[in-house]
Order: structure tokens, then C-alpha cells, then sequence
């Protein structure tokens, strides 16, 4: 896997549609692929989030950073 993490954060949120789906598929997908896993622990610790709530760090912030977007392009439409 290639990918960035953060990447596949992005294309679970995505596809799955919500936070609690995605982060489910990504706990599956964590604890079947070792690699994976390492590389989350280690954007975990590169970002000051734990183990346990890096994914919902990353969706909370992402989500509102694309909602500001979203506020910014109405805000310039009035």
C-alpha cells in the first residue's frame, strides 16, 4: 500500500459517508494489514493524536475545514 494515510482517510470518509462507517472499515482494515497499521501509528505520533482517536482527529478537522470552505464560497455569494 502507497498510498498516504491521510489519503485513505480521505477515500473512506468518501465512500463510506459517514465518520462511524469509515472509521469501522478502517479499524477492519488495520487489524488485517500490518504495514497499514504501523503507518497509522506512526502518523498518530507525527500528529499528536493516539491510537485510538487519530481517525476521528483527522475526520473532525477535515470536515470542518471542508465545511469552511463551503461557508466561505455562500459568504461571498451574498
Amino acid at each position: 500500500m502507497h498510498d498516504d494515510i491521510t489519503d485513505i482517510f480521505v477515500r473512506l470518509l468518501n465512500e463510506c459517508g459517514t465518520t462511524d462507517v469509515a472509521e469501522s472499515e478502517f479499524k477492519r482494515m488495520i487489524s488485517d494489514d500490518d504495514e497499514l497499521r504501523n503507518r497509522y501509528n506512526q502518523w498518530c505520533h507525527d500528529n499528536g493524536s493516539s491510537f485510538r482517536k487519530g481517525f476521528l482527529d483527522f475526520c473532525e478537522e477535515y470536515l470542518d475545514n471542508k465545511n469552511s470552505i463551503w461557508e466561505s464560497l455562500t459568504d461571498y455569494d451574498e
